[in-house]
């Protein structure tokens, strides 16, 4: 899933080499997650890939980067995140976390060439 890398590399895991596949990227997701679990890959526990990462299913998984996008303070993106919170659905909260995050990166690429 292209979201979960998205949101991996907002949230600054570090890379890992995949344990059957050095060409696979994998993301050390350490203790910033509530809770993991890896039994669907041979991964070292915390170790996941993109597509076994759970933002888009766990709420666990989704309240740290909730938290980094309020931190950032870009309140006219992170309107959408809040108003999503609202209704209590986690599909909904996803899809306003990845815009925030892609907004987020736009600006922030912006300011960097300045």
């Amino acid at each position: 899933m292209k979201e979960n890398k998205l949101i991996a590399e907002f949230m600054d895991f570090p890379t890992q080499r995949d344990a059957v596949d050095e060409d696979t990227i994998a993301y050390y997701v350490g203790e910033s997650i509530m809770h993991t679990d890896n039994t669907n890959n041979q991964n070292d526990y915390d170790v996941f890939h993109p597509e076994d990462m759970q933002f888009h299913t766990s709420w666990g998984w989704l309240m740290p980067v909730v938290q980094k996008c309020r931190q950032e303070n870009q309140l006219e993106y992170f309107d959408r995140v809040y108003y999503a919170l609202e209704e209590c659905d986690i599909n909904v909260t996803y899809k306003a976390v990845v815009k925030f995050i892609i907004e987020y990166n736009k600006t922030n690429r912006n300011y960097e060439r300045k």
